[in-house]
């Protein structure tokens, strides 16, 4: 039977984002085999390994997940193999060299460089020459967002292809657009007052999030707009962030509510979506809060250029620039038909970004390639 290979520095990765890729293989007479660090089990997956990845590029962990990895690659013959994150990348390539020579094909999906538009200077110096001499190691290069794929193609990176490829995918039945007595309805579910205007950031809380910004977008509109609800969600240490928000006088404003598996109630309750990020690949947060029909203001960086058309959708205001994205939701407050407008721009827009058309995407280069 013939085999395929995924991996991941994380075993999550792989089930938040590529299951309906094994499922395809599977159904397509493979054997799936996924690579990563953990204990989860998976679906469409006829073998699970436990590698010790570790995402600092120089742990001494990854010398002996690099010698387990190529013993596993150089024991089956893949007729495929598709990497996923920047570790397993790099790791991966590296261990498939041999592999290659015997006719393995190697993907590798970046979900988004290191090297970018305002990015270190030393991310630059260590992760551009480093894919650019791993990209001679890859059959078909997958980008997600345009500034990594002309990057890409602009550099002559080595892949035999570069391909762009809308993201991962997000599966648009599982969102809605409500209409006004539905949104009442979740937000009595959720515990959100119906005259609260609220904006929803679903985003791991970290320092690439960004959300020191809108603590400050916040304040700057605390007492202009009735009822003001800021809502954080996601996996994190939040208490970094009580003092500023005591000192503002923000508490009945700012609410952080931790990582929740009902975020998409939460985003059909808002008003409109928000990102404060100063990085993305292509952020499914934003996609969702499209696919809801909300309108959208978010940083002037990558990924959040592909999914935000300026003046259409939403707008772009430049990093850190809190007095910009203030204004800009001021401007949506003011305005209920701006707001529905945009917003069903979103929606309409939202459809590029599907996992249906990732899928098709997906398989037809999975297809040529094979």
């Amino acid at each position: 039977m013939k085999k395929v290979l995924f991996t991941a520095t994380i075993d999550g990765h792989i089930k938040v984002f590529h299951l309906p890729y094994l499922r395809w293989f599977k159904e397509a007479g493979y054997e799936v085999h996924v690579a990563a660090k953990g204990d989860t089990q998976l679906p469409y997956c006829d073998e699970k390994i436990n590698i010790p990845f570790d995402r600092k590029p120089f742990s001494k962990s990854n010398i002996e997940a690099f010698k387990i990895l190529k013993n596993l690659i150089d024991s089956n013959n893949y007729e495929l193999i598709h990497c996923h994150t920047p570790t397993a990348g790099v790791l991966t390539r590296l261990a498939s060299r041999n592999a290659r020579k015997r006719g393995t094909k190697v993907i590798y999906t970046a979900h988004g460089f290191h090297f970018y538009k305002g990015a270190p200077k030393l991310n630059w110096l260590l992760y551009f020459p480093l894919e650019k001499l791993l990209s001679d190691f890859t059959d078909v290069l997958v980008t997600i967002n345009g500034e990594d794929y002309n990057n890409a193609v602009s550099n002559r990176f080595g892949a035999k292809q570069i391909k762009l490829v809308p993201g991962v995918g997000v599966d648009l039945s599982k969102f809605s657009v409500p209409n006004l007595d539905e949104k009442l309805k979740i937000r009595k579910k959720v515990g959100i007052a119906p005259d609260a205007f609220v904006l929803v950031y679903p985003a791991e809380i970290s320092r690439r999030k960004n959300q020191n910004m809108l603590i400050e977008v916040a304040s700057k509109l605390n007492g202009k707009i009735p009822n003001l609800q800021f809502i954080f969600a996601g996996r994190g240490d939040w208490s970094y962030h009580d003092e500023e928000i005591k000192k503002r006088g923000l508490q009945d404003v700012i609410n952080f509510i931790g990582f929740t598996y009902d975020i998409y109630e939460y985003v059909q309750a808002s008003d409109i979506g928000i990102s404060s990020s100063t990085q993305e690949g292509l952020p499914i947060n934003i996609v969702e809060a499209m696919a809801c029909g909300k309108p959208l203001v978010a940083t002037n960086v990558r990924g959040n250029r592909d999914l935000i058309k300026n003046g259409v959708n939403g707008f772009i205001v430049e990093l850190n620039d809190s007095v910009d994205m203030a204004n800009k939701i001021y401007d949506f407050w003011k305005s209920k038909e701006l707001t529905e407008k945009m917003g069903m721009n979103s929606h309409i827009l939202s459809n590029s970004y599907s996992l249906d058309r990732a899928i098709h995407e997906m398989v037809d280069i999975y297809k040529k390639v094979l």
